[in-house]
């Protein structure tokens, strides 16, 4: 049976917000060990959300049994400048270590802040929704990324347990701009080699671990035997994540999002990245909607925006 998707009616802000029934969502400020705020959310079902301010980043999405859906690493940095191995980043402005940026950008890697403005126009939702709003303005550093801008994230967790992320970008400069974005999603799973994708047979993809050159996909599924670095172009919306060995299937569901990108390390590299145990490749794979092939073009005051919905289905 498909999860259904929907939007929280209620705004939460400032963390203040007081249950109406039984039924309602809810959430909390705490604290990590290195004194960042983060935010847990939780439904009534018991299913949780944590968020942490350092990137704007969803570090933990647990269903009603306690389960763990996204991977994150047992060496994972929680300490800036170091960007967090695991959980669902945001690779903003820039995808890849191209340019004078840091690799993926630098919103991973700032402070953001609870935002009292919605992120997106008030829709039909249900009591048992929980939500936080952030936001993310203008980079700090001129010299790196010359531009006013503002990005609002607005992260819910919806009664029946699923993850919804809605990212709005503005420009708020006297001149256009251009930028990548990804949610870098590392979902957790019961080992690489039980593992298929669906969604992206017949389509184009950039192999990054070849310069970006451009092929095409042959297989029906995409499955794993060694290192994968991959971008997948003009993507249908839905694609499916099938683990075999958990028995669970986890649907990705995208708008204003045309890309895919596919990662796993693999052994080899596993062992070069500080962040990450040897072998914890297994346990991990990256599907993330992104907007990369073609960058992101915004004239002044102009705004796009971007929405990635995770639902998990029981597989027989």
């Amino acid at each position: 049976m498909v999860l259904s998707l929907s939007f929280v009616k209620k705004e939460m802000t400032n963390f203040e917000a007081t249950p109406l029934d039984s039924r309602a969502g809810s959430f909390e400020e705490i604290k990590d060990k290195n004194g960042n705020t983060q935010v847990l959310l939780r439904n009534h079902r018991g299913a949780t959300v944590r968020i942490s301010l350092y990137g704007g980043q969803v570090l933990s999405w647990k269903n009603e049994q306690g389960d763990e859906l996204l991977f994150m690493s047992s060496k994972a940095m929680f300490k800036p400048p170091k960007a967090v191995r695991g959980g669902i980043p945001i690779c903003f402005p820039q995808f890849g270590s191209r340019g004078t940026l840091e690799t993926h950008g630098f919103a991973r890697n700032r402070m953001w802040l609870i935002d009292n403005q919605p992120s997106s126009p008030r829709t039909n939702g249900s009591k048992g929704h929980a939500s936080v709003n952030l936001l993310l303005s203008t980079e700090e550093d001129p010299k790196s990324w010359p531009y006013k801008f503002e990005i609002r994230l607005r992260v819910t967790l919806t009664e029946e347990g699923n993850l919804i992320l809605r990212s709005r970008v503005r420009n708020a400069n006297g001149k256009p701009f251009s930028f990548s974005f990804a949610f870098r999603t590392y979902f957790a799973i019961s080992d690489i080699s039980e593992v298929r994708l669906e969604g992206l047979e017949t389509l184009d993809y950039l192999d990054c671990l070849q310069d970006r050159q451009r092929f095409t996909e042959q297989g029906d599924a995409l499955t794993f035997e060694s290192e994968v670095d991959r971008i997948y172009v003009s993507s249908s919306d839905v694609v499916e994540l099938f683990d075999h060995g958990s028995k669970r299937t986890f649907q990705i569901r995208k708008q204003g999002l045309p890309d895919v990108a596919v990662w796993n390390p693999w052994e080899k590299k596993a062992k070069a990245l500080t962040d990450l145990a040897d072998d914890e490749y297994k346990g991990m794979l990256c599907v993330d909607g992104a907007a990369i092939e073609k960058p992101i073009n915004l004239k002044p005051n102009e705004e796009w925006m971007g929405q990635l919905e995770l639902s998990v289905l029981s597989s027989c």
